[in-house]
């Protein structure tokens, strides 16, 4: 636990004067109840019985509970994710057509994601993008799991492997303020003027660097069965990830020789590129996962999602803690008036 003002935490000094007080309060009380002319109430006012010390004690409890959450106590807690997003990124190159996974690497890639879907928490958002030759956005980032789920259906298998690609593509769905252009990074600046119907983008945002996979609002799911062939350097687009503290949890999918047996041509391109992808769940403290089979995937995708329904975040415990000394407060108030008539 830590503080966000710890120098208030001075303020507790003043607890042990409290118990002192109390108990030359007692001792004054004591010396004038011999004072008494009737001996009943004299020993009334000198009775030793424990009740008597329960609410000063309860109170003195409350108050260095009060104290402490003058000082705003943070603390790492297990939190559901509230209105997080998860954006899908899905190969949908030619190679997923392949059956070394059955009944075939794509559709066991769907099934699994339509169970994931249905799996993972309803307040989550989630979002999918599919890659080949380019990325694209299939389903923006939404609640509606029907509209997420025809998004994976309607999956069109095309030529080439754009990893880092589809990586910046979440990125500027994630970051929308921070001016990420996918164009201008693959083609260069543009030279032509804009369409009259298209929206002016935000300028690039200047970004500190902040710790990798210190972001817990969002994740990027990285599925892929091949090496890159276009687009945007993979490593390049996995250090802006990095750089903004979002994790990339890929995801191998396929056998290494699967591509033997189909007899496809250019093998090299549909061989995983295991270094590469692992290297991508490194620099953004991710993990790297690599699913042979359909069931092996339906697995991982089941691990990730028991795991991003909580992550433990830093989190201001104030309000609790005030809480607790105020319920302590009212419990001791509530006892001496039970007890004693009074709150003493």
């Amino acid at each position: 636990m830590n503080f966000l003002w710890p120098q208030l935490l001075w303020t507790m000094l003043a607890l042990p004067l409290l118990p002192l007080l109390y108990l030359w309060l007692l001792r004054r009380r004591g010396k004038a109840a011999v004072r008494l002319s009737s001996l009943r109430v004299a020993r009334a006012a000198q009775g030793r019985t424990w009740r008597r010390h329960v609410p000063p004690a309860l109170f003195l409890l409350a108050l260095a509970v009060l104290l402490l959450a003058l000082a705003r106590p943070m603390a790492r807690v297990a939190l559901p994710w509230a209105r997080s997003t998860i954006m899908l990124a899905i190969d949908a190159s030619l190679s997923m057509r392949i059956a070394d996974v059955e009944p075939t690497r794509m559709l066991a890639a769907q099934e699994a994601a339509r169970t994931f879907l249905q799996e993972l928490p309803k307040n989550i958002d989630v979002g999918i993008v599919t890659f080949a030759g380019t990325a694209l956005v299939a389903q923006q980032a939404t609640l509606d799991r029907p509209s997420l789920i025809g998004a994976i259906d309607a999956i069109q298998m095309q030529i080439g492997t754009a990893i880092g690609s589809a990586i910046v593509l979440c990125l500027a769905e994630l970051f929308p303020d921070h001016g990420i252009d996918l164009g201008e990074m693959t083609f260069g600046p543009r030279r032509n003027a804009r369409r009259l119907d298209e929206r002016p983008k935000p300028p690039p945002k200047p970004i500190v660097p902040v710790q990798p996979g210190s972001y817990d609002a969002a994740a990027i799911i990285l599925l892929s069965d091949g090496r890159r062939t276009t687009g945007v350097d993979t490593l390049q687009a996995a250090k802006m990830a990095a750089d903004r503290g979002v994790r990339i949890y890929v995801v191998g999918l396929g056998t290494p020789d699967g591509h033997l047996s189909q007899g496809e041509g250019m093998a090299i391109y549909l061989q995983l590129d295991e270094p590469t992808l692992r290297e991508v769940a490194r620099i953004t403290d991710g993990e790297y996962h690599h699913a042979a089979t359909a069931e092996s995937l339906r697995g991982v995708y089941q691990k990730l999602g028991t795991r991003l329904q909580a992550r433990k975040r830093e989190t201001e415990l104030t309000a609790l803690v005030a809480l607790l000394g105020a319920v302590l407060v009212a419990v001791a108030a509530g006892l001496s008036v039970l007890w004693f008539g009074r709150i003493a």
